[in-house]
């Protein structure tokens, strides 16, 4: 704990009688993000060469990101021997976060020629497991995120457009294809049928049951009335929001809006809940979204087992364009718990309405449990899950 603002010969000196207690692995935390890589590369060289017995272990590095450097930081500390990082899908963590997994990773890969080490990691998974790590989490991933942001591998520049088109190498680093994106050209438009669809779902990596295929095909032809074409990215949002692992004690069988100026935002619901039965509510609020809320605990208030209260409230593109589908995530807090929500439509009110439903039917699913506090399932020393290991 708090390695980097610890005295170095007394942190050497723990460090040798946890070598001696058998320890094979040496953990050197930057718990606050106060390093810089030149402190913590220079904090990893004195380690081996003042630490009795660090040769026979391998040196972990995990670094937070309160000063936007914990993967500059990651990375000074391989090159002066760490063979262990300790990081996380799209850097999340607590406040600022940890040090980001795959920027760690195409860093090693993309600069193989200073560094001479790798990873075993499938690089082509990064992305979509960065989608996936942003869904469940309800975490939203910003635009210009390194490596997997949505315009990491875009160019709007018309002499970068230019020279991407002549030689890609020019502008970008690396290839998209490296980390999962842009590897069919296959284009989907109202015209394609279900076993297009199937085939490119596959590409990307989902098995879908019958069912759950169905569900996003016609999905997909509702977007498709909507879209000359649905890209990869539309698909996966589709998936998301048609595949749900909670059940649905409550969905959307209709809503309808009215907001602007100077008239008062109103909405009205029609709720279906797990026996059939229609539920109808009305309310006014803020603005639409605000309305549309209002209305839905009006039906579900009732079959909470816990008051909550709307934590968070989050909308993103998933491809640019007036025709784009928004993502909408949520989190909202009831007793102890936070519960993730999360739909996208081309409409952001109606997929605001099923991102809140969805969190509140995890709530109505996770019952009293939510009013007992929470618990430790692991020793507290069981740190680091996400781990990379460069090797030579």
């Amino acid at each position: 704990m708090d390695a980097t603002r610890t005295a170095h010969d007394y942190l050497f000196a723990v460090l040798e009688a946890a070598v001696e207690a058998g320890a094979t692995t040496l953990n050197i935390p930057d718990t606050v993000g106060v390093a810089t890589p030149e402190d913590y590369g220079a904090l990893i060289a004195a380690i081996r060469a003042n630490v009795r017995g660090a040769e026979k272990t391998v040196i972990s590095v995990h670094c937070h990101d309160d000063l936007g450097m914990a993967v500059a930081n990651s990375l000074a500390g391989i090159a002066n021997g760490a063979r262990q990082v300790e990081c996380t899908i799209n850097g999340i963590g607590e406040r600022a976060g940890n040090a980001a997994l795959e920027e760690i990773v195409m860093a090693l890969r993309t600069r193989l020629d200073t560094y001479g080490l790798g990873t075993r990691i499938d690089t082509t998974e990064i992305h979509r497991t960065s989608r996936l790590v942003s869904a469940r989490t309800g975490i939203l991933v910003q635009p210009n995120k390194a490596v997997v942001g949505s315009n990491a591998f875009a160019h709007e520049s018309g002499i970068h457009q230019d020279g991407v088109l002549k030689e890609r190498s020019t502008y970008e680093i690396m290839d998209a294809r490296e980390v999962g994106l842009g590897q069919n050209r296959l284009v989907l438009g109202k015209h394609s049928g279900r076993h297009a669809i199937k085939a490119r779902l596959q590409s990307l990596g989902y098995a879908l049951t019958p069912e759950d295929l169905g569900r996003v095909f016609l999905r997909f032809k509702e977007l498709a009335d909507k879209k000359k074409e649905v890209s990869d990215l539309d698909l996966e949002a589709l998936v998301a929001d048609e595949v749900r692992t909670a059940v649905e004690t409550f969905r959307l069988d209709g809503l309808q809006v009215t907001c602007g100026d100077p008239s008062i935002p109103t909405a009205a619901v029609r709720l279906l809940d797990g026996a059939g039965n229609l539920h109808v509510a009305a309310a006014t609020g803020t603005g639409p979204v605000d309305a549309a809320y209002r209305a839905i605990d009006s039906i579900v208030g009732p079959s909470l087992p816990a008051p909550h209260r709307l934590a968070e409230y989050a909308v993103q593109a998933v491809t640019a364009g007036i025709d784009a589908i928004g993502e909408v995530h949520v989190r909202v807090a009831a007793g102890t718990r936070i519960f993730i929500g999360r739909a996208g439509t081309t409409d952001i009110v109606v997929a605001s309405a099923r991102a809140y439903l969805d969190a509140l039917n995890r709530l109505i699913a996770a019952g009293p449990s939510v009013l007992q506090p929470p618990a430790f399932s692991r020793p507290l020393s069981a740190v680091g899950d996400q781990v990379v290991v460069a090797e030579s």
